[in-house]
């Protein structure tokens, strides 16, 4: 299909020059374009219909990884590609190179941002799943000031945040983990690299005798998007990773989960997807905290 006529295109060079270009409409005229491999389908379908598309290709401070003294801050514009090679991401965010390393197609991973992909907050996105069993922080700018978000606070439902239209994602960021932590991210699709029918992130640390001190586990892939998992991150802490323990967290999580049926699976398969799958993730993310 062909978009809806779209008047202005800005490529601005900085922050301030993108700010800029959308407060000069009003609430919903403008939009952000990041990597766009989401925004140009929707874009094309007419499910959006921006006046104004503002660029942010051309923001060199929006994009590239830090990595220092183990806190790890990633600008919005950084690619999947680029997250996917970056040796600065040690056992406990590993999760992120995971779900990174097999977003889409080859061509979305050389194109694909994470901050598109959080503040498009699609249904069975990998990113916003495996930022938020990592319990990121969202850095965002408007034309009054700034403000940060957390993942908990920040990913509200289907296509749904906290980021108003206002304001622009600078990047996501997290402090330094915890000695002996470790995370992992995997989906299943119906082909190999494609949208996840499900999708489990875990990320795990331990205490100095291998106890599990802290649990988080998020899903993709049901019909609210990422979620956290709670009642399973309860069963693992206090644990030492064993298969009995993490069998029973993925099995209360399979029991709670609101799964769907839908021409990819239905509700049952999705569940045994939590728990199968669930168990080789929570076993890797383990393995990684003890690494």
């Amino acid at each position: 299909m062909f978009p809806a006529r779209i008047q202005e295109y800005v490529r601005p060079r900085t922050v301030a020059e993108a700010l800029a270009a959308i407060a000069r409409h009003d609430e919903g005229e403008a939009i952000f374009l990041a990597g766009g491999q989401s925004a140009m389908q929707a874009i094309k379908s007419r499910m959006l219909r921006p006046q104004c598309v503002v660029d942010l290709q051309g923001v060199a401070e929006l994009k590239g990884v830090s990595a220092n003294n183990g806190a790890l801050t990633i600008g919005a514009m950084t690619r999947y590609v680029e997250i996917a090679a970056h040796a600065g991401l040690g056992n406990a965010f590993a999760a992120l190179r995971d779900a990174a390393s097999h977003v889409g197609d080859r061509q979305v991973r050389n194109r694909g941002t994470i901050g598109g992909s959080v503040c498009w907050n699609y249904v069975a996105a990998c990113t916003p799943t495996a930022v938020l069993a990592l319990g990121g922080t969202m850095n965002l700018a408007a034309d009054g000031g700034s403000r940060s978000v957390a993942a908990d606070d920040f990913f509200l439902g289907p296509l749904e945040t906290a980021r108003q239209d206002n304001e622009i994602l600078l990047s996501v960021s997290w402090p330094a983990p915890p000695p002996r932590t470790g995370s992992a991210y995997k989906k299943w699709g119906l082909v190999t690299d494609a949208l996840p029918v499900v999708g489990v992130a875990v990320m795990v640390t331990l205490d100095a005798a291998g106890h599990c001190s802290a649990a988080r586990i998020a899903l993709a892939g049901l019909a609210n998007g990422a979620q956290r998992a709670n009642l399973g991150e309860a069963k693992l802490v206090g644990s030492r990773g064993d298969i009995a323990t993490i069998d029973a967290a993925m099995q209360a999580i399979a029991d709670a989960a609101d799964a769907h049926s839908d021409m990819s699976a239905d509700a049952d398969y999705r569940k045994q997807l939590i728990r199968s799958l669930g168990r080789e993730v929570a076993e890797r993310a383990f393995d990684r905290a003890r690494a």
